[in-house]
């Protein structure tokens, strides 16, 4: 039985969920079929386990703030010939309980266990608050 790990991603330059979603509306963020992605460098060697109903979560301004279920990983090939991964996910963004992150490099595999809660249907449209005020309730536990 193939167990489910996600990914923790940085989404670097990014102010908040908005931007985020705006950057993913963009055609260079979007596959062929319309999809947002997010192309890396490395091909995740726990792939199956990331195809097993894994999401990548988003990390911004030091907080994971929401997250998206990858459909797919895709060969990517950019105009310097280097093979490189695209993981494709469905669109819109889940937002989940703010959890501070520390900042680090590349991607990271996050056990299931770990993962922040998704926040329940009625508040996933409330006003966003900023991540920084985001960071510092999580950071004394209020979420």
């Amino acid at each position: 039985m193939t167990k489910t790990v996600h990914l923790l991603k940085l989404s670097v330059g990014t102010e908040d969920m908005a931007d985020l979603a705006a950057w993913q509306a963009t055609e260079r963020a979007q596959t062929d079929d319309g999809l947002p992605r997010h192309i890396t460098r490395m091909w995740p060697k726990r792939g199956d386990e990331i195809l097993n109903g894994g999401s990548i979560y988003w990390v911004i301004k030091g907080v994971i703030l929401c997250r998206q279920p990858i459909l797919r990983l895709d060969e990517y090939i950019g105009g310097d010939d280097i093979r490189r991964c695209a993981i494709v996910c469905q669109p819109g963004l889940i937002r989940v309980a703010a959890t501070p992150k520390r900042a680090f490099q590349g991607w990271r595999y996050l056990p299931e266990t770990d993962a922040p809660a998704d926040l329940p249907a009625g508040r996933q449209h409330e006003d966003q608050l900023p991540p920084e005020l985001s960071k510092a309730l999580a950071a004394i536990g209020v979420r």
